[in-house]
């Protein structure tokens, strides 16, 4: 563990997948038939932290919601890829528009679709609730489940291990 706690120091961008991760692995089915997803709100403080302190973020998806790409789009993510089934393609997009090599990404996924991204990236991470497949090849599991959390923890673990996560003063300064 002391291993990946350095690692973080090398963290230069954030990839996430939805759902399963930024938000539970449940979805809602609405009365007009339209899947609901619900969002963390401490995982989007986190983001929003981030985003305003220089991490590139990018959140790859196999699902299409406009209205959850807004909601990422409001946090000031710039980086939205979804209805995707090569994820590969989009980490390797998003590297060359951002200038990051993969060993300085920090990938969080939870299921056999995020298998190939996970396999490609520096440090690989999974929340408590991920298949066993993604445990076993992640450097660190949450133990946050997907929805619950698991951004936020490893976003404040990298920024923490920066000095980048909120001090006494940035608190005193900072409009949230």
């Amino acid at each position: 563990m002391s291993f990946f706690k350095e690692e973080l120091k090398n963290v230069k961008a954030f990839v996430f997948d939805v759902d399963g991760v930024l938000s539970k692995d449940v979805l809602s089915i609405g009365r007009t038939g339209i899947l609901m997803r619900t969002a963390n709100v401490k995982d989007g403080f986190a983001i929003r932290n981030a985003v305003k302190s220089g991490f590139p973020i990018a959140i790859i998806t196999g699902g299409y919601s406009n209205r959850v790409r807004l909601r990422y789009k409001q946090l000031g993510v710039k980086f939205y890829y979804q209805s995707v089934r090569d994820k590969v393609k989009c980490l390797e997009d998003f590297m060359e528009k951002n200038k990051v090599e993969s060993e300085n990404i920090l990938y969080m996924g939870d299921d056999l679709v995020d298998f190939n991204v996970m396999k490609a990236v520096g440090i690989p991470t999974c929340p408590k609730d991920a298949v066993a497949d993604i445990k076993e090849i992640s450097k660190y599991i949450s133990d946050k489940t997907g929805g619950e959390g698991c951004v936020r923890d490893v976003i404040e673990q990298v920024m923490r291990a920066q000095n980048k996560w909120f001090t006494n003063e940035m608190l005193k300064s900072r409009a949230f």
